[in-house]
């Protein structure tokens, strides 16, 4: 797959699918880079591995080179338009929406309002509570309304949202929320290079949480 066909027009798309993956996960790109990013691809390729279809593809502003993102209605709507094309993948797979930062947020943003009904569970890679620097938790307000199982994969190093804040509100939200911290972790899920680890090494570990987590939301048949 390479395009799929939004109501704003054909943008570029990804598949990464295999006869062993049992689920798929529409995966949105963040605000400032595209479906290519290093994080996608490699954190793409781990969920694969590990039994998570992945569906890619790239908002309208970015598929024009364009650097602002598109307003938010449009954002949510190119979403809810490319969980059309990903229903029709699942082949009775359960389907499970997020993304990095801004498309995680999203994301979630389209099914508090009502645009996405066919998801059984939101996973944010990294979310972005705030700008960097101007604490807040208004970004997480409509969180309240989204009736859905939650992922938060966080680093404790994230300057958009801090191990503190994530906690309070995991607290608001209650047992719908599951979060999980990667130590030494920052925004982009990289590591200072005092840390020891070798940079390729949180995908995996990315991919286990998810994979457990999408088990413990999919109904045994």
């Amino acid at each position: 797959m390479n395009n799929i066909e939004l109501e704003t027009g054909r943008v570029a798309a990804a598949l990464l699918d295999n006869d062993h993956c049992d689920s798929l996960l529409l995966f949105v790109h963040g605000a400032g880079a595209g479906m290519r990013h290093e994080f996608m691809e490699n954190a793409a390729r781990a969920l694969v591995a590990a039994g998570i279809a992945t569906l890619r593809f790239q908002f309208p502003y970015m598929e024009k080179g364009r650097k602002a993102p598109d307003r938010q209605h449009l954002l949510t709507s190119s979403i809810a338009g490319a969980v059309r094309v990903a229903n029709n993948i699942c082949a009775g797979r359960p389907l499970f929406v997020g993304g990095k930062s801004m498309g995680g947020r999203m994301a979630s943003i389209a099914v508090a309002d009502g645009l996405i009904d066919s998801a059984v569970g939101l996973i944010f890679f990294g979310f972005p509570l705030h700008a960097s620097g101007k604490p807040s938790q208004t970004r997480a307000a409509h969180l309240t309304d989204v009736d859905l199982p939650l992922l938060f994969l966080q680093g404790t190093r994230d300057r958009l949202a801090s191990v503190a804040e994530i906690e309070s509100v995991s607290r608001v939200l209650g047992d719908s929320v599951t979060v999980k911290f990667f130590d030494g972790a920052d925004h982009s899920f990289r590591f200072l290079k005092s840390s020891g680890r070798e940079a390729d090494s949180v995908y995996p570990e990315i991919a286990a949480v998810v994979r457990h987590w999408c088990k413990e939301q999919t109904p045994v048949a």
